[in-house]
Parts: C-alpha cells; structure tokens; sequence
C-alpha cells in the first residue's frame, strides 16, 4: 500500500470525454495550475477552440486515431503511462527505455451507451455506442491509484479542484482511492447495462451471468426501520414512477415511502385514463382502496371508503392530473404521498399549505404491459424473474359455472382482477360498482383473507353509515386459485354473487358445484398472480 502521507503532484493529465459539460473550465483550472493536457479527437477540438494548449494522443503514440476512432488510446505510451508504478526501479527504467512519460491523471467518461438505449437506438448504432478504450484506461488508472487520480463524472471535477488547492497543486492517497472506487462502480454498472441490453437483443432467458446496476439518487435517513442504513438507486430507464418523478413539495422520501409510491402507481397505472379516472390509496404495499370514477374527486372518495382506517398515512395514487377539487379533498386527512401524471397550478397551491405531503408528478403511467424484470436477493443468491405482466380480457375469461355473470358484473370482476394482482398472496379482493369493498391480504389462508376482507367491510359499513356491507351484490377476486370451497363459501357468505380465480385446483370440480350449489356465477382466468 502507497504512503498514504505523501500527496502526488498532479504534472500531467489525459482527459478524454464523451459528456463536454464543464470541460473547458477544467481545462483551464489544469492549465492555470501548470498541468500538460494530452487529449483525443472532439475533446482536444474543444479546449484548443477554448485556447488551451493540448497535446494530441496521437503525437504521443505515433499513430493517428483510425477506424473511426476505434483505435486511439490503446497504446503502450497511453497504458504505460498509466499503470507504471513510480517507485519500482524497472517501471521507470522501461518508461526512459521507451520514451513512456507518466500521466497522473485520468478524465474520461464513457460513450453514451445508456442515452442511445434510452432513445431506442438500433442494434448497430447501439454497438457503435460500446466504448472499448475509455473503460481499459479507466481500469488501468484506478488499478494504479496509487499513483494516478481517475476522474470519470463531471460531478467531480470540482471536488478534484478543491483537492488541488488543498494540496499544493497534489491529490492524496485518499481522494485517489475513492476516485477509484467510483471508477471501477461506472465501468462496472457500464458493462452491466451493455450485458444486459445484449441479453434482451438476442432472446436470452437466462443467461450465465447477470449484473444490474444503479446509480445513487438519495442516501436515505435509514431503511425500513431506524437500525438499517438504506439508499436509493436509479437503474437508468425512462419508465414513469417514483425514480423518475419530480417532487415539487415535502420531506425527502423515505425508504418505506418509496416502496409505498412504487406500489401505487404501478397498480393504478393498470386503469387507462382514456376510460376514466382511477384512485389507488396503499398502506405497506397493499391497496387498502383502489376505484374508477366518472372524475377523480369520486374515484378518490370511494376509494377512501374501501378502508379509512387504514387511509391514514398512506400513499394516494392517480391515474390522472391532479385537480383543485381532488386535492382539496385528499387533504382532508393525514397523507403521506401524492403521486400523479400532472398537477394544476391550483391543485399544487392548496397542497402547499400542507408542508409535509409529499406531492410527485411524472410525465405519465408506466407500461404494465412492458417486459422487465425483478430482482429478490436470496442468502447467497438472486431470484429474477420476468415482471408479472400478465393480461386478462374478457375474451380470456372462462364460465364454469350453470349462471354466467351479466355484463356490470364482469365489468367489477375484471376490476378486481386487476387489483389482486397487486395484494400480497393470499389476496381476496371484494368490488362493487368499480371499487374494492373489501381487500385481504398477505394471508396464510385463503379463508382468512377472504373473512378479513368481509369483516373490514362490515367496518366501512357501520363508519360510513350503511345498512348493510358494501360485499352484499359483490365481485370477488382470488389471486390464486381455491384449493376447496371453503374460501369460496366465505366470499358467498359475506354477499359475493360472482367470483373471478384461476382454476387449476385439483378439487376444481368441487370448487364448482359448491359454487353453483350457492348461486354464484365463476369464471376461470386461467392465469395466477401471486405475490409475495
């Protein structure tokens, strides 16, 4: 390990850039500060149409940049000069044999991969995009931290100024390990998006290596509870959500907010708002009340009156722009997020009289339809899978039972399916008139969640001042199938006249006549939603 007392005079540098942005004031902080500029191509165009003073890579290495500059810093004078160690005789001694002077730092940031993927660039243009040079003398560089400081986001050049200046024109054995450290993080989350993408272009399932990669958007204050310390990571897409939302008011999200927010938008987004506004309402990544309305103040309302107690605090979802009546009403009680494609002017002044809500606009709905993945991390291992994107439509639906359920009522069972497909398994949700009713979930027992379901209802209706619970003339979802009529039954009793579920039990025929025995009217999905 390299003293860590003896800062290294920073004598001559090679910056190389994609990103131009503050490129020509750090060029010129190095200049005032006697440094040497070797450069390349559009970076050195830059700075000596600046009227700076660079040396061209080429005059160093003796070859000029070719094929289309896929070619022009992979040379022992370029290499040379960054991994020679400074205090080993033999290093020194080839640097002089071979004319090798030493660079002691490195500025380099990659070719836009991640913006021409984030564009939809074709599979060559997409390749063209690979940078093969920046990330060797990245790596180079930081191996030799030692001796050499690797800069490779824009965001620190002010932070290497600063350590000059602290320095006497040097950097410490610290700032180039953690330069480092940054270094190998950006090569290593480059390779991983160039993987991944490569994966996805040639119809990889599962291929023999995976990396994910993010990039930190927030140091939270901890995680789920006070004892953990959390952060929260961009993986790069465009997908509308929390990642990408603005916040125009309220604390920082926390970790639990973020997961909550998730959750919540991702289920209301499975209601098009060409065909009306959609209110989801989620309390610990369950929807305590989810509804479609003929405006959102409705959707909102009969939302909240799915389960109020649990309202409380949670994390309110639109599938819509936020308007003035709406929000007047969501600040009715204590809310925790607000998270929807757009806001009125309006709508943003009566939040900002509630300093502490949270409000997050994004520029639309994600796609629920679109492929993705998921990641779980396991005790020595990762679980990914495919993103539940599965698609039910009335065409899919199967009658299995001698009634057949009218139109309004699988209009509410396509709702409720909608819905169960984001309730923790067990997941029993109740809808009536296009609104939960009653939801259940993260059960050990079918029976137990489609009774918690009912009696949460049986509480709305008293709070709200109904004669009879809102499960009476109801739709019913099970996420899974019924391994027996018991579930079944429960949902019966507590008022369900329709069921939607996905068959495939092996007591599927018993499931069946129970429910015809009870007058109900099922259809099969064919398809399961569990989530865990």
């Amino acid at each position: 390990m390299k003293d860590a007392a003896t800062p290294v005079a920073l004598k001559r540098a090679l910056i190389s850039v994609s990103d131009k942005t503050g490129l020509i004031d750090l060029g010129k902080a190095l200049a005032t500060r006697g440094v040497e500029i070797l450069s390349t191509g559009g970076s050195a165009k830059t700075l000596r149409d600046a009227g700076l003073e660079v040396v061209d890579v080429a005059d160093v290495t003796g070859f000029p940049e070719m094929m289309d500059g896929r070619v022009k810093t992979l040379h022992p004078a370029v290499h040379g000069g960054l991994l020679a160690l400074r205090d080993n005789p033999d290093h020194v001694a080839a640097m002089q044999a071979h004319g090798i002077g030493a660079i002691d730092l490195l500025v380099v940031n990659l070719y836009p991969f991640e913006a021409a993927l984030a564009r939809g660039a074709g599979y060559d243009e997409m390749i063209e995009n690979i940078d093969i040079g920046g990330p060797a003398m990245i790596r180079a560089a930081a191996k030799n931290h030692g001796d050499v400081c690797t800069i490779v986001d824009v965001e620190d050049y002010d932070a290497l100024l600063s350590e000059l200046d602290s320095n006497a024109g040097a950097t410490t054995y610290a700032f180039r390990q953690r330069q480092a450290q940054i270094a190998y993080a950006r090569t290593a989350a480059y390779d991983a998006v160039v993987s991944t993408w490569m994966a996805d272009s040639i119809g990889a399932q599962a291929p023999r290596r995976v990396s994910f990669s993010g990039e930190i958007a927030q140091t939270l204050r901890y995680g789920e509870n006070p004892h953990q310390s959390a952060a929260f990571y961009r993986d790069g897409s465009a997908r509308p959500g929390v990642a990408t939302a603005k916040q125009h008011q309220g604390k920082e999200l926390s970790y639990n907010n973020i997961n909550d927010t998730d959750a919540a938008f991702e289920l209301v987004a499975e209601f098009d708002p060409g065909e009306g506004a959609a209110c989801a309402i989620i309390k610990h990544a369950n929807p305590c009340g989810v509804a479609r309305g003929a405006s959102l103040l409705e959707a909102y309302k009969a939302a909240f009156d799915c389960d109020r107690t649990s309202a409380f605090g949670g994390i309110v979802a639109l599938n819509q722009p936020l308007d003035a009546e709406t929000a007047q009403e969501i600040t009715g009680i204590f809310t925790e997020v607000v998270i929807a494609p757009g806001a009125s002017d309006e709508a943003m002044r009566i939040f900002g009289q509630k300093k502490n809500l949270r409000l997050l606009t994004t520029d639309g709905l994600p796609d629920v339809r679109a492929v993705g993945k998921t990641v779980r991390q396991v005790a020595g291992g990762l679980l990914v899978q495919d993103k539940d994107t599965g698609f039910i439509g009335m065409d899919d639906l199967r009658v299995v039972t001698k009634r057949a359920p009218d139109d309004a009522q699988m209009r509410d069972l396509l709702f409720a399916w909608k819905v169960a497909k984001h309730v923790k398994s067990n997941a029993i949700v109740y809808v009536k008139d296009q609104a939960t009713v009653g939801v259940g979930a993260g059960q050990m027992s079918r029976v137990d969640s489609a009774l918690i379901a009912a009696k949460k209802a049986e509480r709305m209706a008293e709070a709200c001042g109904y004669e009879t619970p809102l499960t009476i003339g109801s739709a019913v979802a099970s996420d899974a199938f019924f391994p027996f009529p018991d579930g079944l039954l429960e949902a019966a009793a507590a008022g369900a006249t329709c069921v939607i579920q996905p068959g495939g039990s092996m007591r599927d025929d018993d499931v069946i006549r129970a429910a015809d025995e009870a007058g109900l009217a099922m259809v099969f999905t064919g398809m399961r939603h569990f989530r865990h």
